[in-house]
């Protein structure tokens, strides 16, 4: 599992099977297809709601909530935006 230093995002290419989940569900598209392996290619737009983890069927992909799901929350709240935390 590679941390990826910015966020509580970690990444395990390994275990990716490319199904392309977490980019379809992502809310801010960290995710990216690369070949056949999905990749976080935008790592420092990781609001960590969970949404890559809840859909990695694999366990490719590990985040702990933090204080930026507490802030899409809030957004999806009073900005009208649409954000899925867990």
């Amino acid at each position: 599992m590679e941390y990826l230093g910015i966020n509580t995002l970690r990444f395990d290419v390994k275990k990716c099977t490319g199904c392309g989940m977490c980019v379809i569900v992502c809310p801010h598209r960290v995710f990216k297809m690369q070949g056949k392996k999905a990749a976080p290619a935008w790592k420092d737009k990781c609001i960590e709601c969970g949404a890559c983890k809840s859909n990695c069927a694999f366990g490719a992909i590990e985040v702990d909530a933090g204080p930026g799901c507490a802030a899409a929350v809030l957004a999806a709240k009073f900005g009208g935006k649409n954000v899925c935390c867990e």
